[in-house]
């Protein structure tokens, strides 16, 4: 038995030095965690199992005989992160580039399907040349399998996945069919089609990082939801992601423990200017509502109008949309509607409770916009809202104008309490634009025009820019005083904890994608 033992020992060395010290080494050398380091600082001291250490790969072509790793090139395995239970796979690029065939895929099928039997977060630690050439269609079956599992787990479990290096080609497409995706700044890159076949196709002359980093697709694609300074952030970071977010769509919001107190937000008296164009940042709200220092970002720096991210309020896990009148002004456009749609299908999927806070002059105009399909984008917002059976809260802190106003979450798409404050004007359009509209003919021929639309421009904003008409309606529930708001928010949610709402009986829906 003892031979035995000395054999077992000499495989799991084997499997664990991976690609070989040099290539390691090589790894360390680029700044880069090796494959078992990440999956080491991911999950909790002592927690991880691995599975399928032994596996090889079957091919024999091009050589393929010769060499052979175990593990071919992916460590799979499950364990826990803050006691919780997560599945992960960790592509290792020093075996062979990390490339995905048919034994590589494989493993990271079989874990997909225990995360899904088992009801526990899957997360992705991606690092991958691509495809391996040498096993052919094999490998882009491999790629299709678990864009299956991908799909097949969406909106029943979360799907973590981390690029830690490059990733493109096919392999894009699993990562993108996941919840979040975050990058890497300065070492990892995703693109369908490299600089190489860029220069050749358009001639356009475009580094890796310019055409997929993670600057890149945080702001430009808003591919990704994190970029992070370094491979341990971007850990940190999904440990972070993950105490927001139930195993599965079964659980409930998790919570932390709380102790109740002064409730009463003095600071948010004083956040809207006086003049109602006269921008302000919406974080400094989110930042007074929340539980200190809970907020967590999510799309920080793409579609900068709207501001999505998680929260805690009295301990229980929320999702936060809000307007930014910061940027844009708050308006609602063509990225900033996939954003926040993104965002509020997430959080009904996995249970997650929803607060809007509204300041929204309106969709922006222009040509680009109507020309690159804003009228089906800003349906997917609506459809989004619309769609969400968990409880909903709107706050409508300054503007609410137009259709804009129906699609952030207002009552009549099903919000469950919806509150304003005394500085909230709800109408069709801004006071000035009306004015001129609905009193044309009389600025028109009056002796001073300008003086006629002044005039008529109060007349109308001291009727319509303002909440108490809403509220006379039952389309607002109450209006409130700013510091009042957490309080009301707290017993709100607490009010909705049981809320049961059934769609119609469908196979599903079909948004407006």
């Amino acid at each position: 038995m003892s031979d035995k033992f000395k054999v077992l020992d000499e495989k799991i060395a084997e499997a664990q030095l991976g690609g070989g010290q040099k290539r390691i080494d090589s790894q360390h050398a680029k700044g880069k965690l090796t494959a078992r380091e990440r999956v080491h600082f991911l999950l909790d001291e002592g927690s991880f199992e691995e599975i399928g250490m032994m596996v090889t790969h079957r091919s024999t072509n091009f050589g393929l005989d010769k060499t052979k790793f175990l593990g071919d090139g992916v460590i799979t395995g499950y364990g826990t992160v803050h006691g919780r239970l997560v599945y992960v796979f960790s592509q290792d690029f020093t075996v062979m580039g990390g490339s995905l065939a048919e034994a590589h895929a494989q493993k990271i099928c079989r874990v997909m399907d225990l995360a899904m039997q088992n009801g526990a977060p899957v997360i992705g630690l991606n690092d991958s040349g691509g495809a391996r050439i040498q096993e052919g269609v094999v490998s882009l079956g491999g790629y299709a399998d678990i864009f299956y599992r991908n799909v097949r787990a969406s909106g029943v479990i979360p799907q973590l996945s981390a690029i830690m290096g490059p990733c493109a080609g096919g392999a894009v497409y699993s990562p993108a069919l996941t919840d979040f995706i975050m990058m890497v700044e300065g070492s990892s890159y995703m693109f369908v089609t490299g600089p190489n076949v860029v220069k050749t196709v358009t001639h356009e002359e475009v580094s890796s990082e310019e055409l997929g980093g993670a600057s890149t697709h945080a702001s430009k694609s808003g591919v990704t939801h994190f970029s992070c300074a370094n491979e341990i952030a971007c850990i940190e970071n999904i440990k972070a992601l993950l105490s927001y977010m139930p195993q599965n769509c079964e659980e409930e919001a998790p919570s932390v423990a709380y102790t109740a107190g002064n409730e009463v937000r003095a600071q948010l008296d004083k956040v809207i200017p006086e003049n109602p164009n006269t921008p302000y940042d919406i974080k400094d709200v989110i930042s007074e509502l929340v539980d200190e220092g809970s907020f967590l970002e999510v799309h920080k720096d793409f579609a900068e109008n709207i501001v999505v991210g998680f929260g805690r309020m009295a301990g229980k896990s929320i999702g936060i949309v809000a307007n930014q009148p910061a940027f844009l002004a708050g308006v609602l456009d063509i990225h900033s509607s996939n954003k926040g749609a993104r965002f509020v299908r997430f959080c009904d999927a996995f249970n997650i409770p929803l607060l809007v806070l509204e300041d929204v002059p309106g969709f922006l105009p222009g040509t680009d916009q109507e020309w690159n399909g804003i009228i089906s984008n800003g349906a997917k917002l609506l459809y989004a809202f619309s769609e969400a059976t968990v409880p909903r809260i709107t706050v409508i802190t300054r503007k609410a104008y137009g259709g804009a106003y129906d699609v952030m979450n207002s009552k009549h798409i099903g919000a469950d309490m919806n509150f304003a404050w005394p500085s909230a004007e709800i109408a069709v359009m801004g006071a000035k634009g009306a004015a001129e509209i609905i009193f044309k003919k009389e600025i028109k021929e009056a002796e001073n025009p300008q003086e006629k639309w002044k005039e008529k421009e109060a007349e109308y904003a001291e009727l319509f820019a303002n909440p108490y008409n809403a509220a006379a309606r039952g389309y607002v529930d109450e209006v409130i005083k700013p510091h009042q708001t957490r309080e009301k928010l707290i017993k709100s949610f607490k009010m909705l904890e049981n809320k049961v709402d059934n769609l119609p009986r469908k196979k599903h829906g079909n948004i407006p994608l």
